[in-house]
């Protein structure tokens, strides 16, 4: 029943007024997995950046289709959360952890682990956190943890420009600016953690050279 809900949100709500909205030139659309498990790393500076990527995929993929995103923003009460879960259909990420829970044996990627394990196609904003529009920030490390606990699962690339300016961090009005994707070829897992995201963090600096010209005014 909750899938059925996705779906129908999705195809008479969310596509239509994300593409109305923000239009939308997709590059390197060929890279997409159509099946998981896979990894889909995206640069991060609006909230409407897993929406744009939602709509890349057919939607009888939705079931498969599972955003990370921070606990602490997405589950703040019983409501959000259960739409968050169920319907965006989000893996929490708890973001702050103590470092006697780590020591306890808390598992802050399990969840998406375990969907990796079961097929699923994560979408991942490495840098944890909405930065400056058109302007990419350190990765963290939990996407070269996720990539080694899922080895035969590619991690995809992917820059989206004009997402920033469109809905900007603490604002909470669209604005119509069109938004360009473009998808890279898988990076290659290394065993060094650092290597993997610097690698990783190139291909997006490299494919965001390949965008448009943006005009902001």
């Amino acid at each position: 029943m909750l899938q059925g809900l996705r779906r129908v949100l999705m195809v008479l709500l969310v596509r239509p007024v994300t593409r109305l909205l923000l239009g939308g030139q997709v590059d390197g659309r060929e890279h997409l997995p159509m099946s998981g498990p896979a990894i889909l790393a995206a640069n991060h500076n609006s909230h409407i950046d897993t929406l744009v990527l939602l709509c890349l995929f057919p939607t009888r993929l939705l079931a498969r289709l599972r955003p990370v995103a921070a606990a602490d923003h997405f589950l703040k009460d019983p409501v959000s959360s259960w739409f968050f879960r169920h319907v965006v259909g989000i893996i929490p990420l708890q973001r702050h952890v103590d470092r006697a829970a780590l020591a306890a044996g808390a598992d802050v990627l399990g969840e998406a682990r375990a969907a990796l394990t079961a097929g699923d196609i994560l979408i991942v904003f490495p840098e944890g956190t909405r930065g400056a529009p058109e302007t990419l920030g350190a990765f963290k490390t939990g996407i070269a943890r996720l990539a080694e606990a899922c080895p035969h699962a590619p991690v995809i690339p992917v820059y989206l420009q004009g997402a920033g300016r469109a809905l900007p961090r603490d604002e909470k009005v669209f604005l119509p600016v069109n938004v360009s994707v473009i998808i890279g070829e898988p990076v290659a897992r290394t065993d060094d953690r650092k290597a993997f995201v610097e690698a990783l963090r190139a291909a997006i600096e490299a494919l965001k050279a390949k965008a448009p010209p943006l005009h902001w005014d």
